[in-house]
């Protein structure tokens, strides 16, 4: 049976059950991608259009349990009850039942179609519930880090695990980029806590690690009450040696590059980019990310990707592709 065939056969199954469609479930996707996914939907333009679609699906998961997990008018308890009422309803859905949720129906296609374990997406859903495993502090004391693997340990559920989805869209074959792809997380994830730090410290969370605050002399009560104005030369070095990090997992990035499917490398290509391209403008401000919110401006990202098309153009032209 072909696989035209076989979604057509699915998509009747998921009619009959009261399911929206799965075209419509996609198309919805597609829709809070283009809307939210900032940074990833350019991207998510430089794939096929079935490994699109799958991206999307999973973005729109990821999207619906970080709004879930960030809903500030609502306790950290009454989120979590929240959270844990949703993923239910995964769980439920992906084991073959009936959903009203667009988006479960076409995670619930993406995954078995690039053979993404369930387990990976418990772990995206337990990314964004690690703010909240603590009731939050009497005494207004801050989300913190003891030390660099702790962070490391957060990175690795927020950022990792995508990483981890996301090659598995991709394709490859070598399980070394299994550990490329985890890393490559972290350099992400520590680009955005570059950028946030303002923004996270005004929510009462530090995700500078407690052992080098230390090291380099600041405080979280500095971090929380920081104008917004010039870093201290403390400050700097601080911010400075998590870009360091950064800059070393992002080596692993250009690693995972040749390991994945040619036809996804354009798209992979330009997350990269858009995102060592951040970092080296926080880098070239020389950390002062608590003046102004330092981004890749619009036109940038839209030459990277133009960059990525041409790529994907090249790979049509040459070689014919085969979407799965």
């Amino acid at each position: 049976m072909t696989e035209d065939v076989q979604q057509k056969d699915v998509r009747e199954q998921e009619g009959a059950a009261g399911e929206v469609s799965l075209d419509e479930a996609y198309r919805i996707c597609r829709g809070i991608a283009k809307r939210e996914a900032k940074n990833f939907y350019y991207s998510f333009v430089a794939l096929p259009p079935a490994r699109r679609d799958a991206i999307c699906a999973i973005y729109a998961f990821m999207r619906k349990a970080d709004d879930l997990s960030d809903d500030e008018s609502l306790s950290r308890e009454a989120r979590r009850g929240n959270l844990d009422a949703w993923l239910s309803e995964w769980h439920q859905a992906r084991g073959g039942a009936s959903s009203v949720d667009p988006v479960f129906v076409a995670v619930r296609d993406a995954a078995r179609r690039f053979s993404i374990p369930h387990e990976l997406l418990d772990q995206l859903v337990a990314g964004t519930t690690m703010d909240l495993q603590a009731p939050a502090s009497s005494n207004g004391a801050p989300d913190t880090y003891a030390s660099f693997a702790d962070l490391y340990q957060y990175c690795y559920l927020v950022a990792s695990v995508v990483g981890l989805v996301c090659i598995r869209i991709f394709g490859y074959s070598d399980p070394a980029a299994e550990k490329l792809a985890e890393e490559t997380g972290i350099a992400f994830q520590l680009t955005n806590i570059l950028r946030d730090v303002a923004e996270d410290a005004g929510r009462n969370r530090i995700y500078l690690p407690l052992e080098d605050l230390g090291a380099y002399r600041v405080t979280v009560e500095q971090l929380r009450k920081h104008a917004a104005g010039p870093v201290t030369a403390e400050e700097r070095a601080l911010l400075s040696i998590i870009g360091e990090r950064a800059e070393a997992y992002y080596q692993s990035a250009e690693k995972l590059l040749p390991l994945i499917d040619p036809e996804s490398r354009p798209a992979l290509r330009v997350l990269v980019s858009i995102y060592h391209r951040l970092l080296k403008r926080i880098e070239r401000a020389h950390y002062e990310v608590f003046a102004e919110r330092v981004s890749v401006p619009t036109a940038e990202k839209l030459a990277i990707l133009a960059g990525g098309m041409a790529r994907m153009g090249l790979l049509r032209l040459f070689k014919p592709i085969s979407l799965r």
